[in-house]
């Protein structure tokens, strides 16, 4: 029996695309304030920084040999390399690129973007995709939600 799907929609790059739009019009109907001297420099960080994030994500999903299509059923739970930090680290790092976005292009309206994003790709995708991982990997997701929060650190353990 072929397990459920998360979601039929890959919804995470569908909202950070769609946010990067939304922005980018945003500006132009509504040209916010210049941001703060080195925004340009922050912004080329914030970028690499998400770009590094999603990559090393990556990397350690194929290693795993786990589907990394959000709007598809898991083939492994990765608790590795950037899975230890966080348990959506491709979802943070979509949120680093909308802020770093922001500071590339001086345009405020990717800070007001990232978190709406962050909020839809939450209630779209993460929750859905956090009942489909339980369903799937039982004791061991449990295990895992214990130890890793959904964005970012580790819980204490006594």
């Amino acid at each position: 029996m072929r397990p459920q799907v998360p979601n039929r929609w890959p919804w995470p790059p569908l909202i950070t695309g769609g946010a990067v739009l939304v922005a980018l019009l945003m500006a132009r109907l509504w040209a916010p304030p210049a941001l703060f001297p080195g925004a340009f420099a922050a912004g080329g960080l914030l970028v690499g920084l998400a770009l590094g994030l999603d990559l090393w994500a990556m990397v350690e999903m194929r290693r795993r040999r786990a589907n990394i299509l959000p709007h598809r059923a898991a083939t492994a739970l990765v608790t590795t390399g950037p899975f230890a930090w966080s348990r959506n680290p491709i979802y943070l790092a979509n949120g680093l690129l909308l802020l770093g976005l922001g500071g590339l292009f001086d345009n405020a309206w990717f800070f007001v973007a990232a978190p709406v994003a962050a909020f839809a790709t939450d209630r779209l995708a993460i929750r859905r995709e956090e009942r489909h991982l339980a369903a799937l990997f039982g004791a061991a997701w449990s295990v895992y939600v214990g130890r890793v929060r959904r964005w970012l650190g580790r819980r204490m353990t006594s």
